[in-house]
């Protein structure tokens, strides 16, 4: 459990998909002035050196964040992605990469509230260390628990506002992890039934993964899938060739915003012709769902990658590939 570390992952095609949908979410958020929660059980660092030891090592950002970099003719959903990361690197090179907790403090008002959970001692040190550092908040505004996300989460719902976002997006190198998820959900949803949960999950080979996204979709509640792979799957088995987001209670604008950047995303992330996206939405009262958008054909990618926000190119090339993700 403790050997995960998401350094090795930072701004990969997963991340790409997940915090360009987190972003989108606390835009939509901020159009209302009454104050919110976001609620994040599985932080991570928060801020990750993308020519640093773990990413360096990793080179997974040239598969994800690096593509976009540039590209033209973003949809609004990706441009505001990339302004927010843009904005932890203003020397114009995209050597820093913000993780969920620093995507979320960056897109707060004063009024809003950030409370994070991260397990592995290590990286909740690192978490408190480069919020201390890099994001100047109000003490008030954010805390730190170095503790099982899963399990906290219960005395935070509902949050005094009754208005909030919580993510969900544990590692899923331990199996249980899935089943946690649903629990998780459950309990939420009882304690906070109109709160915003967004679950983001692996597209892995294996059968837990494939379980829970079906029982994601069986929950009575409104709800929006929205899918990503860009390769393949492996013939061995191992690796992610996908993610995907499972948002309930999603904000009203956010289908219109992926219908138009997923098939931008998906040209501009393929590994293959095997690239695909789905987005599919569900009502409280509706069962199986809304059909599903259209599933992406193969598209040739946007042509071209300049930019100022482009890291070196000797920092992209011959980089060694990490670990299995999740």
């Amino acid at each position: 459990m403790f050997s995960y570390r998401h350094a090795f992952h930072a701004g990969n095609h997963a991340d790409v998909l997940k915090h360009a949908v987190l972003v989108q979410i606390l835009e939509h958020f901020n159009r209302k002035d009454t104050p919110y929660w976001v609620i994040d059980t599985h932080a991570g660092a928060g801020l990750y050196a993308l020519d640093g030891e773990w990413a360096g090592q990793s080179g997974e950002v040239t598969e994800g964040l690096d593509r976009l970099l540039g590209a033209p003719n973003p949809p609004a959903l990706v441009e505001r992605y990339l302004r927010a990361v843009q904005d932890f690197n203003p020397d114009g090179v995209a050597n820093l990469y913000p993780g969920s907790p620093c995507l979320a403090l960056h897109a707060m008002r004063a009024q809003d509230r950030l409370r994070l959970f991260e397990l592995h001692p290590t990286e909740g040190q690192v978490l408190e260390d480069t919020l201390r550092r890099q994001v100047h908040a109000p003490r008030r505004q954010v805390a730190v628990a170095l503790e099982d996300g899963f399990a906290g989460l219960k005395r935070l719902l509902p949050p005094p506002p009754r208005r909030g976002l919580i993510l969900i997006d544990p590692s899923y190198e331990n199996k249980q992890d899935y089943r946690s998820v649903m629990q998780a959900l459950r309990d939420g949803l009882q304690r906070f039934a109109q709160g915003c949960f967004a679950v983001w999950y692996p597209q892995v080979q294996r059968i837990q993964a494939h379980e829970m996204v079906r029982a994601l979709e069986r929950l009575p509640v409104d709800w929006l899938n929205a899918s990503l792979t860009v390769r393949k799957p492996a013939a061995d088995g191992l690796g992610m060739h996908g993610s995907g987001m499972f948002v309930i209670n999603p904000p009203w604008t956010l289908e219109s915003e992926l219908r138009a950047a997923l098939p931008w995303l998906q040209a501009a992330l393929a590994q293959d012709d095997q690239a695909r996206f789905s987005l599919t939405t569900g009502a409280a009262r509706g069962g199986a769902g809304k059909p599903p958008a259209p599933d992406g054909k193969p598209a040739d990618a946007p042509a071209g990658h300049p930019g100022p926000a482009r890291r070196p190119a000797a920092r992209q090339a011959d980089q060694k590939r990490s670990p299995s993700r999740r």
